[in-house]
């Protein structure tokens, strides 16, 4: 059977009304603190006993840290209720509760820059470093995800360079084939090799020596026989 329904109401009876109130306490610390580690929450609880003992329990032990903020937007609320009271201050309203955001983002703003540290507490200051670690590992995913963009595109222009390099390249050897074949031509047609002659030299000399045994006829013997050469070496018709 489960347990009934516990009417709230105070208890009479004294001592059970001190074992309620220590076990409930308790409960309620216990609640405060996994609260605040649960959900990252800055908790302050204050408890005074029937006799005024002071139980209290405060997240990463900043008790005056959360109450000098609670003091602040209560004094601010306070002020923002007495001025809507007085006069239509809706702007007003919402100048303060800009003022108060501009006041929380600059002093998260020095807290990134690792100013003003001082006043944090332990929780806060890991929950800061953990921040700037999620913030470094989306910057370096950032960077390398430009830096290989830039590698792909310099790959790119070196293939495209190359490749216009080659084709380059190929042109120029067949330029100087086609200048190498044309000149070539070129000089065959200045310079042509003489077409063979036949050499007149012994034909020149055999009638020399003709000449000379003929002038030589009248001082020589007419006994002795003729030594002319025959017709056909000086080129006349043959008998």
């Amino acid at each position: 059977m489960g347990r009934g329904r516990v009417q709230l109401k105070r208890i009479e009876n004294k001592i059970n009304r001190q074992v309620t109130f220590s076990k409930r306490r308790s409960g309620l610390m216990k609640k405060a603190h996994e609260i605040s580690v649960l959900c990252e929450a800055e908790v302050a609880l204050i408890v005074y006993s029937t006799k005024g003992k002071l139980f209290d329990y405060a997240s990463d032990s900043s008790m005056e840290r959360i109450l000098e903020r609670y003091e602040r937007y209560s004094t601010s609320d306070q002020q923002l209720l007495s001025t809507d009271l007085t006069s239509n201050g809706s702007w007003t309203h919402q100048h303060a509760k800009l003022q108060n955001r501009i006041e929380v983002l600059q002093r998260n703003q020095r807290n990134l820059m690792g100013e003003d540290l001082d006043p944090l507490s332990l929780r806060e200051l890991q929950n800061l470093e953990h921040q700037l670690e999620n913030a470094l590992k989306h910057i370096r995913l950032k960077k390398n995800q430009l830096m290989n963009q830039s590698i792909a595109e310099l790959h790119k222009k070196d293939k495209a360079m190359q490749e216009q390099n080659n084709l380059l390249g190929k042109k120029i050897k067949e330029r100087e084939k086609a200048l190498a074949e044309h000149g070539q031509l070129d000089h065959q047609s200045q310079d042509p090799s003489p077409p063979p002659t036949q050499t007149l030299e012994p034909i020149m000399r055999c009638v020399d020596i003709n000449r000379d045994i003929n002038q030589g006829e009248g001082s020589t013997d007419q006994s002795h026989p003729s030594t002319a050469l025959p017709p056909w070496m000086l080129g006349g018709p043959t008998i």
